[in-house]
C-alpha cells in the first residue's frame, strides 16, 4: 500500500517543479509560445468545469435568492444595486429553470470572462509564459475561486471591468505581439478598442457603482504619465465616456424615478457618518487588511503587493501604471471607507484581479524569490481547495452557527414545512373553524434573505413578503407590500428567527391581526449539526393598521 504522507510529498514535490519551471525567466518576454497559451487555456476551462458543478449542487445562499427575486422582476435598477446581475439570473433560469445550477451558470461564465480578460493583459504584457501564469493565479487565489461560483454583482461587473481595462490598454498601443496578432492600433483600429472600452465600462458601472472607480483610476494615470496625458486631447476617451454614460442611462432614469434611492443607500452604506470612534476605524481596518490577506492568500499578498509598488514607478508607454492604478485607487477608496463603516473582504476584489496581471507579467527574478512566490501558489491553491471541500462537506472547525457556508443549507425543509402549513389553513385543518379552499394565504418573513430563501423553496415560487419591521430597508420595499396587498381579515403565515421570548415582531403585529398563532418550530441543519433555528407563526384576521419600522422608509404608493 502507498504511504499517503510520501505519496502527497511526491505529489507536492511535482507541482513545484513545474512551477519553477515556468517561472523560469527564460519563459517570459519571448513572444509566441502555443504551449503555454494551451495550458493557460487548459486551467480556465478546468477551474470552469470545477465551478459548474459546484454551482450545481451547492444551495443558493441568501444574497443570491435575493438576486434571483430581482430576476423574477426586472427593473433598470434596484435598491441595493445595478440590474446586470439580475438579467444574468434570469437569462440562466430561463435555459435551466429556477434551480441553483440555472441561477449561477451565467454569473459563473462572466468569472471565466474575466479570468480570460487578465490572462489576454499578461498576456500582452508579458508573453504567453506570462498568460500561463496569470491563468494559474486567477484560478488558485481564494478570492477568485470562492467568489466566481456565485451569482453576485461582483461577477459581471470584474468581467467587465477586465475587459475594459484590456480594451483601454489596447486602445492606448499595447500590442498583442505574444500571439503574433496586430501591433499597436492605429487611429482608427484605436477608437474602435476605446468604445468596446466604453461598452464595457458602462456594463460594469450597470453591476455594481464601485465600477466608476475604474475610469477615475485610468484618468489618474493619465494625469500622472507626461505621454498619456496626450489623451487627454485625443476623441477616443470621450467618447468611451459617452458611450459608458449611454449605457447607464436606463438605471440613472431608474434611479430618478425612485428618489435616488440606490445612489444614496450605496453613499452612505460605505460613506456614511462613522461610527464606534477612533478604536472602531481601528478595528474596521484590521478586519479588512486581515481579509485580504487571507482571501488572496498571505505570501500571493506580498507579492501582489510587491507588483503594485513597481506598477507605479516610471515607465515609457505607461501601459504598466494604468494598470497599477486601476488597482490601487480600488484600494485606496476601500481603505477609506472603512475608517467609517465596515467593509466586507470581496468588496476590493477589482484590485487583486488586476494586481494578477501585474504579477504574472514580472514575476519574482531572484531564485529564492521564485521558491516562496511557487509555495504561495502551492498554498493559494490547498486554501481553495479547502473551500471547495468545505462547501460540499464541512470540513473546516467553525461552529455551524458562524459558518457563512453553512447559510445556504436547511431552507428545504424550510420550504416543506411552509407547503404543510399552507395546505392545512386552505383545508381548515387544525384551525378550528372552517376556512374557503379558494381563500389566498400570504407568506412573509421579517429579512429580505429569509423572505427570498422562502419564495425559492415553497412549492410554486410564491410571491413572498419581507416586512422590514425591525430590519434595513431593502428592494422588497420598493414591491407591493403585504399591508397594501392583503385584504381584510387576510391570513399569513410568518417564518421568523426561533427566540426564548415572544419575537419583538410578533408584539408588534399584535395590534393588527385577531388571532396569533405560535406554530411549528424547524432546525436548519447540515451534516447532522445545527446552523438555526426558525419558527412559523400564523397570524390570522388582519386588521386595519400597521406598526411603524424601527428603520422608517418612505414606502411605495398601494
Amino acid at each position: 500500500m502507498t504511504d499517503p504522507f510520501h505519496a502527497n510529498a511526491a505529489a507536492t514535490h511535482s507541482v513545484l517543479r513545474y512551477l519553477s519551471q515556468i517561472l523560469d525567466p527564460a519563459e517570459f518576454h519571448t513572444g509566441h509560445n502555443p504551449a503555454a497559451w494551451q495550458q493557460a487555456m487548459r486551467v480556465l476551462t478546468g477551474a470552469t468545469i470545477v465551478r459548474l458543478i459546484l454551482g450545481a449542487v451547492v444551495p443558493l445562499f441568501p444574497d443570491e435568492a435575493y438576486y434571483w427575486e430581482w430576476s423574477r422582476n426586472l427593473a433598470a435598477g434596484y435598491f441595493d444595486h445595478p440590474p446586470v446581475i439580475a438579467l444574468l439570473v434570469r437569462m440562466g433560469t430561463t435555459l435551466f429553470g429556477d434551480t441553483p445550477f440555472g441561477v449561477r451558470v451565467v454569473p459563473i461564465l462572466a468569472g471565466t470572462g474575466c479570468a480570460l480578460a487578465v490572462v489576454r493583459i499578461a498576456r500582452a504584457l508579458g508573453g504567453d509564459g506570462a498568460a500561463r501564469l496569470a491563468a494559474i493565479l486567477i484560478t488558485v487565489m481564494p478570492i477568485v475561486a470562492a467568489g466566481a461560483v456565485l451569482a453576485t454583482p461582483d461577477a459581471p461587473m470584474l468581467c467587465a471591468a477586465a475587459w475594459a481595462l484590456y480594451a483601454v490598454l489596447r486602445a492606448l498601443g499595447l500590442p498583442e505581439h505574444a500571439a503574433g496578432e496586430d501591433g499597436p492600433a492605429d487611429g482608427r483600429a484605436a477608437l474602435r478598442w476605446w468604445i468596446i472600452a466604453g461598452i464595457a465600462i458602462g456594463i460594469a458601472m450597470s453591476s455594481k457603482y464601485t465600477s466608476v472607480l475604474i475610469p477615475a483610476s485610468i484618468a489618474l494615470a493619465f494625469v500622472f504619465h507626461g505621454k498619456l496625458q496626450n489623451r487627454f486631447g485625443q476623441a477616443g476617451p470621450y467618447i468611451a465616456v459617452a458611450v459608458a454614460s449611454l449605457l447607464m442611462v436606463p438605471v440613472l432614469w431608474w434611479n430618478a424615478t425612485h428618489d435616488w434611492v440606490s445612489f444614496q443607500f450605496q453613499l452612505s452604506h460605505g460613506l456614511g457618518a462613522p461610527k464606534g470612534g477612533a478604536l472602531g476605524a481601528l478595528n474596521r481596518e484590521i478586519e479588512l487588511f486581515g481579509g485580504q490577506v487571507g482571501l488572496v492568500s498571505p505570501i500571493l499578498f506580498w507579492f501582489l503587493a510587491r507588483a503594485l509598488r513597481d506598477a507605479v514607478r516610471f515607465s515609457e508607454e505607461g501601459f504598466r501604471l494604468v494598470v497599477g492604478l486601476v488597482c490601487i485607487v480600488p484600494l485606496a477608496f476601500f481603505v477609506l471607507s472603512a475608517s467609517r463603516r465596515s467593509v466586507e473582504a470581496n468588496w476590493p476584489a477589482m484590485a487583486w484581479v488586476a494586481a494578477v496581471a501585474l504579477l504574472a507579467s514580472d514575476p519574482p527574478h531572484s531564485a529564492r524569490a521564485r521558491a516562496w512566490f511557487a509555495r504561495g501558489i502551492v498554498l493559494a491553491a490547498v486554501l481553495s481547495a479547502i473551500v471547495y471541500v468545505h462547501v460540499v462537506m464541512p470540513i473546516v472547525p467553525i461552529p455551524p452557527g458562524r459558518d457563512q457556508v453553512a447559510k445556504a443549507f436547511g431552507w428545504d425543509l424550510v420550504g416543506e414545512v411552509v407547503d404543510r402549513k399552507l395546505s392545512a389553513i386552505r383545508q381548515g385543518i387544525g384551525r378550528g373553524r372552517s376556512v374557503p379552499g379558494s381563500e389566498i394565504v400570504y407568506v412573509a418573513a421579517e429579512r429580505y434573505q429569509d423572505a427570498a430563501e422562502l419564495a425559492f423553496h415553497v412549492t410554486g415560487h410564491p410571491k413572498v413578503y419581507s416586512l422590514n419591521l425591525t430590519g434595513r430597508a431593502n428592494q422588497y420595499d420598493l414591491w407591493s407590500q403585504f399591508r397594501y396587498d392583503a385584504p381584510l381579515g387576510a391570513t399569513i403565515v410568518l417564518v421568523l428567527d426561533d427566540q426564548r421570548d415572544e419575537p419583538r415582531v410578533i408584539r408588534k403585529l399584535a395590534c393588527c391581526f385577531s388571532r396569533i398563532d405560535e406554530s411549528e418550530g424547524i432546525s436548519l441543519m447540515r451534516a447532522g449539526q445545527l446552523i438555526e433555528r426558525k419558527r412559523v407563526w400564523i397570524l390570522s384576521g388582519k386588521t386595519d393598521g400597521w406598526p411603524s419600522r424601527d428603520q422608517p422608509f418612505l414606502p411605495t404608493t398601494p
